[in-house]
């Protein structure tokens, strides 16, 4: 039975060998970067660097205040939706908010969730409620 094992392992480890570029390409595909344009009030995330506005995912918001912001809208084409794209964006624009010094209204239903969900990081002291 343990050689059995072994050789299961041993063919297990040669094909993960013989299949780097496999491997790289499928842990690139998943570090995703969350852009932040301050000037349009957006975070962002797309596949690659070349993809069109339509293939990002986005997270809006605006300035209703000297130090308070509207976290409106999130949007996750069909293609990144249940790869956790909209947590990323949503702790970014938290974590803006802390780096900031921001108090924030959240209009999006998704952003609400998300700070429920997440209760020990702290952010409804960070929500204005209206």
């Amino acid at each position: 039975m343990a050689f059995k094992i072994f050789s299961r392992l041993t063919a297990l480890t040669w094909r993960v060998k013989s299949y780097p570029t496999a491997l790289t390409a499928l842990s690139s595909s998943c570090r995703l970067t969350v852009d932040h344009d301050r000037q349009n009030q957006r975070f962002s995330v797309s596949p690659d660097s070349g993809a069109g506005a339509d293939e990002c995912a986005v997270l809006r918001y605006k300035f209703t205040g000297e130090k308070e912001v509207d976290l409106m809208s999130t949007y996750v084409p069909e293609s990144f939706r249940g790869q956790g794209i909209a947590a990323q964006l949503s702790q970014a624009a938290l974590n803006f908010l802390v780096e900031e010094n921001l108090k924030a209204h959240v209009s999006c239903w998704y952003i609400k969730k998300y700070i429920e969900e997440n209760p020990h990081k702290g952010f409804k002291d960070l929500i204005l409620t209206t």
